[in-house]
């Protein structure tokens, strides 16, 4: 080691940031995999993990771990903005990090394993995991290599400042990364899947919301429009945007990308309607709203009655949950494209479309017939009146009490 405590220092910072990198690299692969084989087991990092996936819960270790970062970054944040510069201090800090909490948490996701967690759980914590160590980095390869504080420029700029952002917005970046992931691991086995199926059906209520909008509307209100086009200027395209762009960003996002262009070339259902565009979107309003219901039945009657530690990995309940899941994130997808076919006015699409969003919607009530446990509970008899429904024309106030 060397003598020279600024020396230490970046050598120090160096191996630290090696280290974030490698993990992030790890965690960012295992959010980024695609829907596999439930059987296919992930081999965690060592023997020591392969033993505790039993006793050590996943979530609370993301959770400790996040939170010692988190105070951790703030004590590197003080001491390169405050008089006098401190190197063995802060070489301290950083070797506190690396040799706890940040290698805790790339295990956390590791032993979030999707047999035991479920891989929606699993990616949707390595991603978060991820953003953590990317801000991390960010912190870290702000700290003075020099022997001095930071300047004023350095300590204060803005995100989206032209140099970059200053030390003090890149900690309140890191802490909100570092929030998430406690939110998260916080709500536990149960509350991260219900929060999950929450996000997607208010996807859902965005999608229908927007395509009733758009049914009000007809050729003469685009007229109208054209004619004022001139003097609205920018506002026009304020008026072809939609108005949920705010939505937030731990939504689905294939979703939301389709939603966030929709409006931009749309067209207006014609005053006689030759092709009976109307009486499809009435339809799929109507079929939309029962589909909101499902979700909001999912979250009441199968998931939030899950503990907040997952079964034991020798349960089924996890594969059925993974498939679960793979059906409610698609649907919000193929909805958002079916209000694209809508607003281009294509019949056959929409037709087509119609028929792959009800079909993923029947399968996914026909996943949730059975209770966890057991064969028939109260929402097995709700499931078969919606599979009834979804084939006819649907009557959504039957459903109301779920």
């Amino acid at each position: 080691m060397s003598s020279d405590p600024l020396e230490a220092l970046n050598s120090v910072i160096g191996n630290a940031l090696v280290l974030v990198g490698q993990l992030d690299a790890v965690v960012s692969s295992i959010a980024a995999q695609k829907r596999v084989n439930h059987e296919n087991k992930t081999q965690p990092i060592d023997e020591q993990l392969a033993a505790a996936t039993g006793p050590l819960d996943a979530l609370s270790l993301a959770h400790d771990s996040t939170a010692l970062i988190k105070a951790h970054a703030t004590k590197i944040s003080l001491l390169i903005i405050n008089e006098p510069f401190t190197p063995t201090a802060i070489a301290k800090v950083l070797r506190e990090l690396v040799e706890g909490p940040v290698p805790s948490l790339a295990a956390a996701v590791e032993v979030c394993t999707p047999e035991r967690y479920t891989r929606t759980i699993q990616q949707d914590l390595a991603w978060r995991a991820g953003r953590v160590f990317k801000e991390l980095k960010q912190l870290l390869s702000r700290i003075p290599k020099d022997g001095k504080v930071l300047s004023d420029a350095k300590k204060n700029a803005s995100v989206g400042a032209a140099g970059g952002r200053g030390s003090i917005a890149t900690t309140g970046v890191l802490w909100a990364a570092c929030d998430e992931v406690m939110a998260f691991a916080k709500r536990g086995f149960a509350g991260a899947l219900a929060y999950k199926v929450e996000q997607l059906r208010d996807t859902l209520k965005d999608v229908m919301e927007e395509l009733k909008e758009w049914g009000e509307e007809t050729d003469g209100d685009e007229d109208d429009e054209d004619e004022n086009s001139e003097d609205e200027g920018s506002d026009s395209f304020v008026q072809a945007t939609p108005h949920h762009e705010s939505t937030s960003v731990s939504r689905t996002r294939d979703a939301q990308t389709i939603l966030d262009d929709l409006m931009n070339s749309q067209r207006h259902i014609p005053r006689d309607d030759p092709d009976k565009i109307r009486e499809r979107l009435e339809s799929c309003v109507k079929r939309l709203r029962l589909t909101t219901l499902l979700y909001q039945a999912t979250v009441k009657r199968r998931l939030k009655p899950l503990p907040h530690l997952p079964p034991a990995s020798d349960s089924d309940t996890q594969g059925r949950l993974d498939e679960i899941m793979f059906v409610l994130k698609r649907i919000p997808e193929r909805f958002g494209s079916l209000a694209l076919a809508f607003y281009e006015l294509d019949r056959s699409e929409i037709d087509r479309l119609m028929d792959d969003c009800f079909f993923d919607a029947f399968a996914a009530s026909e996943l949730l017939v059975k209770p966890w446990e057991g064969e028939k509970d109260e929402f097995t008899d709700w499931a078969l009146r919606f599979q009834v429904q979804a084939r006819s024309e649907p009557d959504a106030r039957s459903y109301l009490k779920i």
